[in-house]
């Protein structure tokens, strides 16, 4: 099942997350299995940071929570809020994927 992963980083987070993105992007590598897609969140100057988007397969929402209970991101503190939700693959790479 895939499951889209949004968090909001916390007020005053940055340099939390400057400190541990090295760790964090290690962690996706790890887990690149279960990524569909994955990214930062960005402010209008294309350049900092504010949150991220992750389209994730697992099989169960406990799976999913798991996941980012186990981002290095969790533990320092960066995620102020995450929503974890199911999506539907409608398109994917310019491909209609459902019939309307």
């Amino acid at each position: 099942m895939t499951f889209a992963i949004i968090t909001k980083d916390a007020e005053g987070s940055a340099i939390i997350r400057a400190a541990h993105q090295a760790a964090h992007k290690r962690y996706l590598d790890d887990n690149r299995a279960h990524l569909v897609a994955a990214g930062a969140m960005l402010q209008d100057d294309g350049a900092t940071a504010h949150g991220g988007i992750l389209l994730v397969e697992f099989e169960t929402r406990e799976e999913v929570e798991t996941f980012v209970h186990n981002d290095p991101f969790w533990d320092a503190g960066v995620f102020g809020d995450i929503t974890i939700t199911r999506w539907r693959k409608a398109f994917l790479d310019g491909e209609r994927l459902v019939s309307f």
